[in-house]
C-alpha cells in the first residue's frame, strides 16, 4: 500500500497536462511577447512622424502593462480557476489593438497608437495565467514547473528578438502606402496571425477538468531551518495555510527580482533606439536597432535551452545567482565604458547579451519557486503578485529607457545597478529559504 502511495505521488510530481493545451499555452506566451516587441525598433520613428517624442515612445512601448494590470482583477473574478476565458480575451484584444496601432499612420493620430496599445493591453493580461498554468498543481507536477517556466522563458528570448528583428526589417517595405508601411505593417501582420491562432484556440486547447485529481502532498512548505517539508500524506484534512516570516521574505525577494528583470530588460530594449540613434559611434536606424537587439536574443537561445535541462539537476536559486551575476556584470561592464567614452558597437554588444541573458534566465524562477514553496491554493495569488512585479517593472523600464538621454546614461545605468543590488542584499540575507527541490 505504501510503496502504490509512494509510487503515485512520485508521478504527481513528474505530471504534465495534455500536449496540444501545453503546445497552446507556450505559443500564446511566445506571441504575447513578439506582439509586445515587434513595435519597439520602430515606435520612436512612428511617434515622432505623428508627432511625438522619444519619451512619448517608451511610453506606447510600456503601457500596455499598466492596463494588462487593471484587467487582471475582474479577469479573475470570471475565469472560475479555468482559461479559456482569458486565452479568448487575449485573441481578441490583440486583434483589435494591432488593427488600431496600425491605422493611426493613415488617422494621422498620434494618440491612436497609445489606444492600440492598450488595448493590446488587455490581451498581455494572459501572461499571468501562462505563468499559473505552468505551475498549477491540478497540472503540472512540482519537478515539472522550473521546466515548464524555462519554455516560458525561452519564449520570451524568440519574442524578444524576433519581435525587433522582424520590426526593424518591415521598415524597409517604406512607406508609399498610408495604410501598409513601414510603421504600420507589423500591426497588420500580428493581427492576422492572431486571427489565425484564434482558430487554433478554438479547436485544439482544452481546458483544466472541472474535478481534477490532485495529492495535496504537491504542496512545499518551509521547516525553521529552512528545509522544505513534505505536507501531510494524501487523505489527511489539508491545513489552512499560513504563511511563516521567512516565507513573506522569499516572496518579496522573488517580486522584487521578477521587477527587476523586467525593468532592465525593458529599459535596454526601449533605449537601444534611441542611444543608438543619437550620434556616434553607433548611427542606428530602425532596422539596425532590430538587429541589433535581436542579435543578442538570438544569442543566449543555446545557453537558454542549456537552462532547459539543467532545471532538472539546479536547484532554483542557482539559477537565480547564475543569472543576476551575469546581468549585474553587463551592467557594470556598461558604466564603465559610458565613464571612459569606449561604447562601441562590439562593446555594447557584450553588455547586452550579459544582460539579455542574466536576466532572461533569473526570470526563470521567480513563479516556480514560490509554487514550490507555498500551497497549491496560494499559486493564484502568488502568479499575481509575479506577474503585478513585471508589469511594475516592464511600464517603469520602458518609460526609463525612453528617457536615457534625457537624464544621462550614466544616472539611467546607475539606478540600474542599485536596483540590482537591493536584490543581491535580498538574496544573500535569504538563501538558506531559497532551497526548493530540482525540477
Amino acid at each position: 500500500m505504501f510503496g502504490a502511495t509512494s509510487s503515485r505521488r512520485e508521478g504527481e510530481e513528474f505530471k504534465l497536462p495534455k500536449i496540444s493545451s501545453m503546445v497552446i499555452i507556450l505559443t500564446a506566451n511566445m506571441l504575447l511577447q513578439i506582439s509586445f516587441f515587434i513595435i519597439v525598433s520602430s515606435s520612436n520613428e512612428y511617434a515622432k512622424h505623428l508627432g511625438g517624442d522619444s519619451t512619448f515612445s517608451g511610453i506606447v512601448i510600456g503601457i500596455p502593462t499598466v492596463f494588462s494590470g487593471l484587467a487582471l482583477i475582474p479577469m479573475m473574478k470570471f475565469d472560475q480557476g479555468h482559461y479559456k476565458l482569458p486565452l479568448h480575451v487575449s485573441c481578441g484584444a490583440s486583434i483589435v489593438g494591432h488593427v488600431l496601432y496600425a491605422s493611426a499612420y493613415k488617422a494621422d493620430f498620434l494618440y491612436l497608437i497609445l489606444i492600440g496599445r492598450i488595448v493590446s493591453g488587455l490581451a498581455f493580461s494572459m501572461w499571468m495565467y501562462c505563468k499559473r498554468y505552468c505551475s498549477d498543481g491540478r497540472l503540472v507536477g512540482i519537478r515539472q514547473r522550473t521546466t515548464l517556466a524555462g519554455w516560458l522563458v525561452l519564449g520570451q528570448g524568440i519574442g524578444m528578438s524576433a519581435g525587433p528583428f522582424f520590426g526593424g526589417l518591415l521598415t524597409k517595405i517604406g512607406f508609399a502606402d498610408a495604410i501598409f508601411n513601414g510603421y504600420t505593417s507589423p500591426g497588420w501582420i500580428m493581427a492576422a496571425v492572431w486571427v489565425v491562432f484564434w482558430i487554433c484556440v478554438y479547436t485544439w486547447f482544452e481546458d483544466v477538468s472541472e474535478n481534477p485529481d490532485i495529492i495535496v502532498a504537491d504542496v512545499i512548505v518551509l521547516a525553521k531551518k529552512g528545509d522544505p517539508v513534505e505536507s501531510p500524506p494524501p487523505g489527511s484534512p489539508e491545513p489552512r495555510p499560513t504563511m511563516t516570516l521567512a516565507q513573506w521574505g522569499v516572496v518579496v525577494c522573488m517580486c522584487w527580482f521578477a521587477m527587476t528583470c523586467f525593468f532592465i530588460l525593458g529599459a535596454w530594449e526601449s533605449n537601444i533606439p534611441v542611444f543608438g540613434a543619437s550620434g556616434k559611434p553607433l548611427h542606428f536606424s530602425p532596422f539596425g536597432a532590430g538587429n541589433f537587439i535581436a542579435l543578442g536574443g538570438i544569442t543566449t537561445f543555446p545557453f537558454l535551452i542549456v537552462n532547459l535541462l539543467l532545471a532538472r539537476r539546479l536547484q532554483d536559486r542557482y539559477i537565480l545567482l547564475l543569472g543576476s551575476a551575469l546581468g549585474l556584470t553587463g551592467l557594470v561592464i556598461f558604466i564603465s565604458l559610458l565613464a571612459s567614452n569606449r561604447v562601441n558597437y562590439g562593446s555594447m554588444f557584450a553588455c547586452w547579451w550579459l544582460i539579455a541573458l542574466g536576466f532572461n534566465l533569473a526570470s526563470t524562477v521567480t513563479v516556480s519557486l514560490l509554487s514550490k514553496q507555498l500551497p497549491q491554493a496560494w499559486n493564484g495569488r502568488t502568479s499575481l503578485a509575479i506577474q503585478y512585479s513585471n508589469y511594475t517593472g516592464r511600464v517603469s523600464g520602458a518609460i526609463w529607457g525612453g528617457s536615457g538621454l534625457t537624464v544621462g546614461m550614466l544616472n539611467y545605468t546607475g539606478l540600474e545597478i542599485a536596483i540590482t543590488g537591493v536584490g543581491a542584499v535580498l538574496f544573500t540575507v535569504l538563501w538558506r529559504n531559497l532551497k526548493t527541490k530540482t525540477g
